[in-house]
Protein backbone atom coordinates (compact mmCIF):
# COMPACT_ATOMS: atom_id res chain seq x y z
CA UNK A 1 0.00 0.00 0.00
CA UNK A 2 1.43 3.59 -0.85
CA UNK A 3 1.87 6.19 1.07
CA UNK A 4 -0.67 8.23 -0.32
CA UNK A 5 -3.58 5.54 -0.02
CA UNK A 6 -2.39 4.91 3.78
CA UNK A 7 -2.74 8.98 4.36
CA UNK A 8 -6.25 8.51 3.12
CA UNK A 9 -7.57 6.11 5.23
CA UNK A 10 -9.92 7.21 7.70
CA UNK A 11 -8.78 4.79 10.79
CA UNK A 12 -5.65 6.12 10.68
CA UNK A 13 -4.50 9.46 12.92
CA UNK A 14 -3.28 12.17 10.69
CA UNK A 15 -0.40 14.20 11.96
CA UNK A 16 0.56 17.25 13.70
CA UNK A 17 1.27 20.03 11.53
CA UNK A 18 -0.59 18.60 8.27
CA UNK A 19 -2.14 21.21 5.85
CA UNK A 20 -5.97 20.72 5.45
CA UNK A 21 -8.80 22.60 3.92
CA UNK A 22 -12.24 22.41 5.29
CA UNK A 23 -15.18 20.31 3.80
CA UNK A 24 -17.72 21.86 6.56
CA UNK A 25 -18.42 25.11 7.40
CA UNK A 26 -16.37 25.45 10.98
CA UNK A 27 -17.84 28.68 12.86
CA UNK A 28 -17.97 31.31 11.19
CA UNK A 29 -15.42 30.28 8.44
CA UNK A 30 -16.70 28.54 5.20
CA UNK A 31 -16.04 25.30 3.68
CA UNK A 32 -12.69 25.53 1.80
CA UNK A 33 -10.68 26.87 4.44
CA UNK A 34 -7.26 26.09 4.88
CA UNK A 35 -5.71 24.89 7.85
CA UNK A 36 -3.14 22.95 10.08
CA UNK A 37 -3.63 20.36 12.42
CA UNK A 38 -2.20 21.45 15.69
CA UNK A 39 -3.70 18.44 17.87
CA UNK A 40 -4.49 14.98 16.98
CA UNK A 41 -7.08 13.46 18.49
CA UNK A 42 -6.05 9.78 20.51
CA UNK A 43 -8.22 7.44 18.24
CA UNK A 44 -10.04 8.31 14.75
CA UNK A 45 -13.41 8.23 16.55
CA UNK A 46 -12.94 11.88 18.19
CA UNK A 47 -12.13 15.42 16.44
CA UNK A 48 -9.26 17.58 15.56
CA UNK A 49 -7.33 20.74 16.74
CA UNK A 50 -6.77 22.87 13.68
CA UNK A 51 -5.56 26.05 13.37
CA UNK A 52 -7.26 28.56 10.63
CA UNK A 53 -5.11 30.78 8.21
CA UNK A 54 -5.63 33.61 10.24
CA UNK A 55 -5.27 32.18 13.77
CA UNK A 56 -9.04 30.85 14.43
CA UNK A 57 -9.13 27.33 15.94
CA UNK A 58 -11.63 25.30 15.47
CA UNK A 59 -12.31 21.77 16.10
CA UNK A 60 -13.10 18.91 13.24
CA UNK A 61 -13.92 15.40 12.80
CA UNK A 62 -12.23 13.52 10.12
CA UNK A 63 -14.98 13.80 7.59
CA UNK A 64 -15.02 17.31 7.78
CA UNK A 65 -11.90 18.35 6.29
CA UNK A 66 -9.67 16.70 3.76
CA UNK A 67 -5.71 17.01 3.42
CA UNK A 68 -4.70 19.82 1.36
CA UNK A 69 -1.98 18.25 -1.37
CA UNK A 70 -4.98 15.62 -2.22
CA UNK A 71 -7.31 18.07 -2.61
CA UNK A 72 -5.08 20.47 -4.63
CA UNK A 73 -3.68 17.34 -6.59
CA UNK A 74 -6.67 15.76 -7.50
CA UNK A 75 -9.27 18.51 -7.21
CA UNK A 76 -12.77 17.76 -8.27
CA UNK A 77 -11.13 15.73 -11.34
CA UNK A 78 -11.07 12.58 -9.66
CA UNK A 79 -13.73 12.08 -7.19
CA UNK A 80 -12.21 8.98 -6.14
CA UNK A 81 -9.64 10.37 -4.24
CA UNK A 82 -12.43 11.86 -2.06
CA UNK A 83 -14.70 8.98 -1.47
CA UNK A 84 -11.38 7.18 -0.28
CA UNK A 85 -11.85 9.15 2.22
CA UNK A 86 -14.52 8.13 3.97
CA UNK A 87 -15.71 4.49 4.45
CA UNK A 88 -19.10 4.53 2.60
CA UNK A 89 -20.27 1.03 4.11
CA UNK A 90 -20.86 2.84 7.46
CA UNK A 91 -23.92 4.51 5.92
CA UNK A 92 -24.90 0.92 5.36
CA UNK A 93 -28.63 0.97 6.68
CA UNK A 94 -29.63 -2.37 5.74
CA UNK A 95 -28.32 -5.65 4.87
CA UNK A 96 -29.94 -8.82 3.71
CA UNK A 97 -29.19 -11.90 2.10
CA UNK A 98 -30.99 -12.95 -1.07
CA UNK A 99 -30.11 -15.72 -3.59
CA UNK A 100 -29.45 -19.41 -2.98
CA UNK A 101 -29.66 -19.77 0.68
CA UNK A 102 -33.16 -16.99 0.70
CA UNK A 103 -34.54 -19.25 -1.78
CA UNK A 104 -34.27 -22.24 -0.18
CA UNK A 105 -32.42 -23.95 -2.77
CA UNK A 106 -29.06 -23.54 -1.40
CA UNK A 107 -26.39 -26.71 -0.41
CA UNK A 108 -23.38 -27.15 1.74
CA UNK A 109 -21.13 -25.10 -0.95
CA UNK A 110 -23.65 -22.37 -2.03
CA UNK A 111 -22.48 -18.91 -1.29
CA UNK A 112 -24.01 -16.35 1.00
CA UNK A 113 -25.43 -13.45 -1.34
CA UNK A 114 -25.64 -9.89 0.77
CA UNK A 115 -27.61 -7.16 -0.75
CA UNK A 116 -28.74 -3.97 0.82
CA UNK A 117 -29.15 0.02 1.39
CA UNK A 118 -26.88 2.31 1.98
CA UNK A 119 -27.12 6.06 2.96
CA UNK A 120 -24.15 8.66 2.72
CA UNK A 121 -22.92 11.42 4.32
CA UNK A 122 -25.47 14.72 3.33
CA UNK A 123 -22.03 16.79 2.88
CA UNK A 124 -21.00 14.16 0.35
CA UNK A 125 -24.11 13.67 -1.42
CA UNK A 126 -24.81 17.42 -1.51
CA UNK A 127 -20.67 17.96 -3.14
CA UNK A 128 -19.20 18.41 -6.40
CA UNK A 129 -18.19 14.58 -5.92
CA UNK A 130 -21.10 13.05 -5.37
CA UNK A 131 -21.49 9.72 -4.41
CA UNK A 132 -21.52 5.97 -6.58
CA UNK A 133 -24.95 4.81 -7.02
CA UNK A 134 -23.97 1.21 -5.49
CA UNK A 135 -20.59 0.13 -3.39
CA UNK A 136 -19.62 -3.39 -3.44
CA UNK A 137 -16.86 -6.07 -2.12
CA UNK A 138 -16.50 -8.53 -4.65
CA UNK A 139 -14.35 -10.95 -2.17
CA UNK A 140 -17.34 -10.89 0.33
CA UNK A 141 -20.25 -11.02 -2.03
CA UNK A 142 -21.67 -7.94 -1.25
CA UNK A 143 -23.38 -5.11 -2.92
CA UNK A 144 -25.33 -1.98 -1.48
CA UNK A 145 -27.06 0.47 -3.46
CA UNK A 146 -27.32 3.80 -2.33
CA UNK A 147 -30.64 4.74 -1.35
CA UNK A 148 -32.35 6.78 -4.21
CA UNK A 149 -31.00 3.81 -6.77
CA UNK A 150 -32.53 1.01 -4.21
CA UNK A 151 -35.77 3.29 -4.75
CA UNK A 152 -35.70 3.99 -8.35
CA UNK A 153 -34.95 0.53 -8.93
CA UNK A 154 -37.82 -0.96 -6.57
CA UNK A 155 -40.33 1.09 -8.33
CA UNK A 156 -39.53 0.03 -11.62
CA UNK A 157 -40.37 -3.39 -10.17
CA UNK A 158 -36.83 -5.01 -10.37
CA UNK A 159 -36.72 -8.67 -9.33
CA UNK A 160 -33.46 -7.95 -7.48
CA UNK A 161 -34.31 -4.83 -5.69
CA UNK A 162 -37.42 -6.59 -5.01
CA UNK A 163 -36.65 -9.75 -3.79
CA UNK A 164 -34.06 -7.38 -0.87
CA UNK A 165 -37.60 -5.85 0.34
CA UNK A 166 -38.71 -9.21 1.01
CA UNK A 167 -36.16 -11.91 1.49
CA UNK A 168 -36.77 -14.06 4.88
CA UNK A 169 -33.31 -13.59 6.00
CA UNK A 170 -32.49 -9.77 7.29
CA UNK A 171 -29.24 -9.56 8.93
CA UNK A 172 -29.58 -5.92 9.52
CA UNK A 173 -31.48 -2.73 9.50
CA UNK A 174 -31.88 0.09 10.99
CA UNK A 175 -35.03 1.77 12.15
CA UNK A 176 -35.28 4.00 9.08
CA UNK A 177 -35.06 0.84 7.08
CA UNK A 178 -37.76 -0.70 9.07
CA UNK A 179 -39.66 2.17 8.09
CA UNK A 180 -39.11 1.21 4.43
CA UNK A 181 -39.82 -2.88 5.21
CA UNK A 182 -43.17 -1.25 6.33
CA UNK A 183 -44.14 0.79 3.17
CA UNK A 184 -42.24 -2.23 0.81
CA UNK A 185 -46.13 -2.87 -0.66
CA UNK A 186 -45.84 0.25 -1.92
CA UNK A 187 -43.29 -0.43 -5.15
CA UNK A 188 -45.54 -3.71 -6.54
CA UNK A 189 -47.86 -2.78 -8.98
CA UNK A 190 -48.28 -4.18 -12.51
CA UNK A 191 -45.00 -3.09 -13.62
CA UNK A 192 -44.17 -7.20 -12.34
CA UNK A 193 -45.69 -8.36 -15.28
CA UNK A 194 -43.99 -6.06 -17.95
CA UNK A 195 -40.21 -6.90 -15.49
CA UNK A 196 -40.37 -10.52 -14.91
CA UNK A 197 -42.38 -11.60 -18.33
CA UNK A 198 -39.87 -9.55 -20.88
CA UNK A 199 -37.33 -10.83 -19.24
CA UNK A 200 -37.91 -14.46 -19.01
CA UNK A 201 -39.37 -14.36 -22.65
CA UNK A 202 -35.91 -12.63 -23.86
CA UNK A 203 -33.53 -14.63 -21.79
CA UNK A 204 -35.29 -18.08 -22.53
CA UNK A 205 -35.07 -16.70 -26.54
CA UNK A 206 -31.15 -16.62 -25.80
CA UNK A 207 -31.12 -20.51 -24.11
CA UNK A 208 -32.78 -21.66 -27.15
CA UNK A 209 -30.33 -19.83 -29.39
CA UNK A 210 -27.73 -21.71 -27.17
CA UNK A 211 -29.05 -25.04 -27.52
CA UNK A 212 -29.08 -24.81 -31.38
CA UNK A 213 -25.80 -23.60 -31.55
CA UNK A 214 -23.48 -25.28 -28.92
CA UNK A 215 -26.37 -28.03 -28.29
CA UNK A 216 -25.67 -27.10 -24.18
CA UNK A 217 -27.36 -24.29 -22.35
CA UNK A 218 -26.86 -22.42 -18.91
CA UNK A 219 -29.20 -25.27 -16.97
CA UNK A 220 -29.00 -23.13 -13.41
CA UNK A 221 -29.99 -19.84 -15.48
CA UNK A 222 -32.95 -22.09 -16.81
CA UNK A 223 -34.43 -22.61 -13.11
CA UNK A 224 -33.62 -18.91 -12.13
CA UNK A 225 -35.84 -18.19 -15.46
CA UNK A 226 -38.62 -20.30 -13.80
CA UNK A 227 -38.16 -19.56 -10.75
CA UNK A 228 -38.80 -15.99 -11.62
CA UNK A 229 -41.98 -16.70 -13.00
CA UNK A 230 -43.05 -18.54 -10.08
CA UNK A 231 -42.45 -15.37 -8.05
CA UNK A 232 -44.34 -13.30 -10.53
CA UNK A 233 -47.23 -15.22 -10.40
CA UNK A 234 -47.68 -14.96 -6.86
CA UNK A 235 -46.72 -11.57 -6.39
CA UNK A 236 -49.39 -10.24 -8.81
CA UNK A 237 -52.30 -12.61 -7.19
CA UNK A 238 -51.41 -11.97 -3.28
CA UNK A 239 -49.62 -8.43 -3.90
CA UNK A 240 -46.36 -9.68 -2.38
CA UNK A 241 -42.80 -11.50 -3.57
CA UNK A 242 -42.10 -14.89 -2.55
CA UNK A 243 -38.78 -14.99 -2.13
CA UNK A 244 -38.46 -18.86 -1.03
CA UNK A 245 -39.45 -21.41 -3.44
CA UNK A 246 -38.97 -24.76 -1.40
CA UNK A 247 -42.17 -25.97 -2.46
CA UNK A 248 -40.74 -26.40 -5.68
CA UNK A 249 -37.31 -27.02 -4.57
CA UNK A 250 -36.72 -30.83 -5.71
CA UNK A 251 -37.84 -29.75 -9.32
CA UNK A 252 -35.85 -26.34 -9.65
CA UNK A 253 -32.75 -27.72 -8.76
CA UNK A 254 -33.37 -31.33 -10.84
CA UNK A 255 -32.94 -28.26 -13.72
CA UNK A 256 -29.80 -26.88 -12.52
CA UNK A 257 -28.42 -30.07 -12.44
CA UNK A 258 -29.22 -30.60 -16.21
CA UNK A 259 -31.83 -33.73 -15.36
CA UNK A 260 -34.77 -32.22 -16.90
CA UNK A 261 -35.19 -32.97 -20.79
CA UNK A 262 -35.48 -29.32 -22.68
CA UNK A 263 -38.58 -29.60 -24.01
CA UNK A 264 -40.03 -30.09 -20.35
CA UNK A 265 -38.36 -27.27 -19.07
CA UNK A 266 -39.85 -25.03 -21.96
CA UNK A 267 -43.22 -26.89 -21.63
CA UNK A 268 -42.99 -25.68 -17.93
CA UNK A 269 -42.41 -22.14 -18.95
CA UNK A 270 -45.41 -22.02 -21.09
CA UNK A 271 -47.69 -23.29 -18.67
CA UNK A 272 -46.43 -20.36 -16.04
CA UNK A 273 -46.30 -17.79 -18.77
CA UNK A 274 -50.26 -18.81 -19.13
CA UNK A 275 -50.37 -18.23 -15.63
CA UNK A 276 -48.64 -15.08 -15.05
CA UNK A 277 -51.20 -13.90 -17.78
CA UNK A 278 -54.10 -15.06 -15.91
CA UNK A 279 -52.64 -13.55 -12.79
CA UNK A 280 -51.84 -10.44 -14.59
CA UNK A 281 -55.29 -9.92 -15.62
CA UNK A 282 -57.17 -10.44 -12.50
CA UNK A 283 -54.37 -8.68 -10.22
CA UNK A 284 -55.23 -6.00 -7.39
CA UNK A 285 -52.40 -4.08 -7.71
CA UNK A 286 -52.42 -0.47 -9.07
CA UNK A 287 -50.99 0.18 -12.60
CA UNK A 288 -47.74 2.01 -10.76
CA UNK A 289 -46.20 2.11 -8.10
CA UNK A 290 -46.58 4.45 -5.30
CA UNK A 291 -44.18 6.98 -6.44
CA UNK A 292 -45.54 9.65 -3.78
CA UNK A 293 -45.03 7.64 -0.80
CA UNK A 294 -41.50 6.42 -2.73
CA UNK A 295 -40.86 9.99 -2.72
CA UNK A 296 -41.68 11.33 0.36
CA UNK A 297 -39.28 8.71 2.67
CA UNK A 298 -36.47 9.30 0.23
CA UNK A 299 -36.85 13.25 1.13
CA UNK A 300 -37.38 12.03 5.41
CA UNK A 301 -34.61 10.03 4.83
CA UNK A 302 -32.15 13.14 3.66
CA UNK A 303 -33.39 15.67 5.86
CA UNK A 304 -32.86 12.66 8.57
CA UNK A 305 -29.27 12.53 7.38
CA UNK A 306 -28.35 16.02 6.94
CA UNK A 307 -29.52 16.32 10.76
CA UNK A 308 -26.55 14.08 11.87
CA UNK A 309 -24.39 16.07 9.99
CA UNK A 310 -25.17 19.04 12.25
Amino acid sequence: MSSESINRRPDLIISTGTEVVTRAVAGEHPSGSVGVVTTPPADATHSYQIRLVGGAKVSLRREDFAILKHFQRHGIDEPGAVLAEYDLYDGVIYRCVVGSRAYGLDGDESDIDRRGIYLPPADLQWSLYGVPEQIENKETDEVYWELRKFLILALKANPNILECLYTPIVEMATPLALELLDIREAFLSKLVYQTYNGYVISQFKKLEQDLRTHGEIRWKHAMHLIRLLLSGITALRECYVPVSVEEYRDRLLAIRCGEVPWEKIDAWRLELHMQLNDAYEKTPLPDRPDYVRANAFLIEARKMRAMENR
